[in-house]
């Protein structure tokens, strides 16, 4: 239950970042462990399958775990115990066998990592087809573009949507890269994998071949090293949740401005009620992903803060990363969650667009009458008759096309004043742009 964290309550996310879904990753890197050195005849089958059969969550108190983890400050030390305890005897002494604290919890945050990029991945891939649709569909649909919080040019919102469109797909190939080379974790004590070998009859004489059996057992990538305190998966994982988190934020960002009341031009299909004000329907979803946006990156910071960890295993920079890495993968698995709801139930409303493409009285067509009226007066005389025309057009209230159609120049030169100041005229090649876009897998 997460009161404070709306953005994150009830995303499917929300599951497999749980305490019961990390105590249950624990479990499987100790079980996947014991199965991995079974497959290399380093334990008895038996004995694999005995760890494997107690290694379910439900059978351990989380609770308990977390008061117990702090006597010796992580939780793996406790579960151990646990383990061995819920294993016959026989079998107990290949519970953890050569393993070191870190080589446990780290390849279960890599599980937990994993499994909860397979479910963001479904929910940005759910996104960026609605997205694509809503670009093919608004491929010309004129609107005002806005720089600098002011109108400019027009532009298409098929565009502007090819463009979240691309973000999705950008956040989509970082997180696959990432989710393909998450690794497990393995090297005992100070990253030697001496004790593996240290068991007699049982003892590796290839160590280095039980990271390959480790990784096989988690389904995770096999690691060229240690990495205890190489934190180059957590830190690119950190990178790309947050690219993600961000990317969505511009969707919601570019959704926040143009539902406000007074432009209109997009709505959430079902907005959030107010406590005070009961006309008002809040762009909710969009508040939500905006606010993950803000949050992920302080917490992409913390785990880029643990990479000069010292020695051959950290004090404090590995703790660190630990609720952390929850909690940025919960703040982005829940704005996947919330972007799909926001894209799926947007109403687009071209008739509010195209009606703000005359707020400034045909000033957004601007730099086209520049450019062509150049070609037909001279750069001089053409900049001296927009200034003017611009002027009266501010102070008489009157369209810029009404004024421009009255002066002898251009009625001399034979200009279709009327078909300079159409937007829709003006929109360059967005919508080739639109099919180029769309033709990204």
């Amino acid at each position: 239950m997460t009161l404070f964290d709306p953005g994150s309550e009830g995303a499917p996310t929300e599951r497999t970042t749980s305490e019961e879904a990390f105590l249950q990753a624990l479990l499987d890197a100790e079980a996947g462990l014991t199965r991995a050195q079974s497959a290399l005849g380093l334990a008895p089958a038996a004995a694999a399958d005995a760890v494997t059969a107690a290694a379910v969550a439900e059978r351990f108190d989380v609770r308990d775990l977390a008061r117990r983890a702090r006597g010796g400050g992580n939780p793996v030390i406790p579960l151990v115990a646990d383990l061995t305890s819920a294993v016959p005897a026989e079998h107990s002494p290949y519970v953890h066998r050569g393993a070191t604290s870190q080589d446990i919890l780290d390849s279960a945050l890599m599980l937990v990592a994993a499994r909860t990029l397979d479910v963001l991945l479904g929910e940005l891939s759910r996104t960026e087809g609605v997205l694509a649709g809503l670009a093919r569909e608004h491929r010309d649909t004129v609107m005002p573009g806005r720089t600098l919080t002011q109108h400019a040019v027009p532009t298409t919102f098929g565009l502007k949507a090819a463009g979240w469109r691309a973000l999705v797909l950008d956040a989509r190939d970082r997180l696959r890269g990432v989710r393909a080379a998450l690794p497990v974790q393995l090297g005992g004590a100070a990253g030697t994998l001496a004790a593996f070998g240290a068991y007699g009859a049982y003892g590796a004489d290839d160590p280095v071949a039980l990271m390959a059996a480790y990784a096989r057992e988690l389904g995770l990538s096999e690691p060229e090293l240690p990495w205890h305190v190489l934190r180059t998966p957590v830190a690119d994982l950190a990178g790309a949740l947050a690219f993600t988190a961000g990317a969505l934020g511009k969707v919601a960002a570019d959704v926040l401005i143009l539902s406000r009341t007074e432009i209109g031009e997009l709505a959430e299909g079902a907005g959030g009620g107010s406590s005070a004000m009961p006309h008002k329907a809040n762009p909710v979803r969009s508040t939500l992903v905006a606010a993950a946006a803000r949050r992920a990156p302080a917490l992409a910071a913390t785990l880029y803060g643990s990479l000069p960890a010292e020695d051959e295993r950290p004090a404090g920079a590995w703790h660190a990363e630990w609720g952390t890495l929850r909690e940025l993968l919960r703040v982005v698995g829940g704005a996947a969650r919330d972007a799909s709801e926001l894209v799926s139930g947007l109403v687009v409303r071209a008739d509010v667009m195209r009606a703000h493409l005359s707020t400034t009285g045909g000033a957004i067509v601007s730099e086209r009458l520049s450019a062509e009226l150049a070609g037909v007066l001279g750069r001089g005389p053409a900049k001296e008759l927009l200034a003017g025309a611009a002027r009266r057009s501010r102070e008489e209230g009157l369209p810029l096309a009404e004024v421009l159609a009255a002066e002898p120049s251009l009625k001399d030169a034979d200009v279709n004043v009327s078909e300079l100041t159409d937007p829709s005229r003006y929109t360059g090649a967005a919508g080739a742009l639109v099919d180029r876009a769309l033709s990204r897998p």
